[in-house]
């Protein structure tokens, strides 16, 4: 029975659609180690109801800000928002939130830098494999100087 549940969730093509808007850099410094933080105020929009199926136990998500430097190609994966969707229901959202994680560079590398904003999610089943995607969001940038 439980392989038969596994199977099924192949038949099934998800089309989950997000979007976020950062709204405000509501502050951007140099801390005294020399790390760049950064706090923004965000819209995060999205419907992630088609993940789910009757073999769907819950989805966690997350929202992580990527960006290269000369010396990493991703250099980072920062997380600032997540949440757990128990049900279908809850799985349409708008959230207006500021970031939930710190938003930190070791290192002064952040200043100028165009990143991205990518939802992360992982369904996890009632029974069968964990399932992992994502949508990436481009076009986001830091300002030049600390504020």
């Amino acid at each position: 029975m439980c392989a038969i549940a596994s199977i099924s969730d192949n038949f099934s093509s998800p089309s989950p659609t997000s979007q976020v808007q950062v709204l405000n850099i509501n502050w951007f410094r140099n801390k005294p180690d020399g790390d760049d933080e950064v706090s923004m105020t965000m819209n995060i929009s999205a419907d992630l109801q088609s993940l789910f199926t009757w073999n769907t136990k819950q989805v966690f998500v997350f929202l992580a800000a990527e960006y290269e430097t000369p010396q990493n190609s991703l250099n980072q994966q920062v997380s600032l928002w997540d949440g757990i969707i128990p049900a279908k229901e809850h799985a349409k959202f708008y959230i207006h939130t500021t970031n939930k994680y710190r938003f930190v560079d070791q290192g002064s590398n952040l200043r100028g830098r165009d990143f991205n904003l990518t939802l992360h999610w992982h369904v996890m089943p009632k029974t069968g494999k964990m399932f992992a995607d994502k949508i990436v969001m481009t076009g986001f940038y830091l300002p030049q100087s600390y504020r």
